[in-house]
């Protein structure tokens, strides 16, 4: 079965595909006989706006706050839907037995990775290529050290929190500030 890398931009994908053996082009990704290498281009996925909920949510009013959705629910950012239907295909290829988040370190890079793996619908094992560094020896290093996703675990919960959070705070009160100064003026 095939391994298949997700970095966060095409640079990165490159530098993997270069160091992992040299890991021939073949359109938008590279691929050999092991791998499957691509890239997220950024954030593919976000939260539903409160709109994306309920329609009567879209004008901005007093009496609608506070907004605070049941659960909250990803769809594809529409400039870049195309990119994350094809990932989505590659994370459901029959001859794909494994994903690699190798999304920037950090709590934005396990994000990105996160809702677009949770929004494909994805349930094959994934493991993290964590790199700190971007020379041949790290990009190795990490590859032959990949860590579990248990492990990342944390970290996920906290991009997860810290995305809610803004969208809540971000949400409610910039609604709450401009339906306030509209009312009094």
């Amino acid at each position: 079965m095939k391994k298949l890398i997700i970095a966060e931009k095409p640079s990165v994908a490159k530098d993997l595909a270069r160091v992992l053996g040299d890991v021939p082009k073949d359109g938008e990704k590279y691929e050999d006989e092991d791998l499957v290498i691509d890239c997220a281009l950024g954030h593919l996925v976000e939260l539903f706006m409160p709109d994306d909920f309920d329609k009567n949510l879209k004008k901005w009013r007093l009496t609608n706050l506070p907004i605070l959705p049941d659960e909250f629910k990803l769809k594809p950012i529409v400039n870049t839907k195309k990119k994350f239907n094809e990932l989505k295909k590659l994370m459901h290829r029959a001859d794909v037995g494994e994903i690699i988040n190798a999304c920037d370190a950090g709590r934005e890079g396990e994000l990105i990775f996160t809702y677009v793996y949770e929004l494909a619908k994805c349930e094959k094992p994934v493991q993290r290529l964590w790199m700190l560094s971007m020379t041949d020896q790290s990009i190795r290093d990490a590859y032959t050290n990949l860590r579990s996703a248990d492990d990342m675990q944390a970290l996920q919960d906290a991009a997860r929190c810290r995305s809610e959070s803004d969208w809540l705070i971000g949400i409610n009160g910039t609604r709450a500030m401009t339906a306030f100064n509209s009312k009094s003026g």
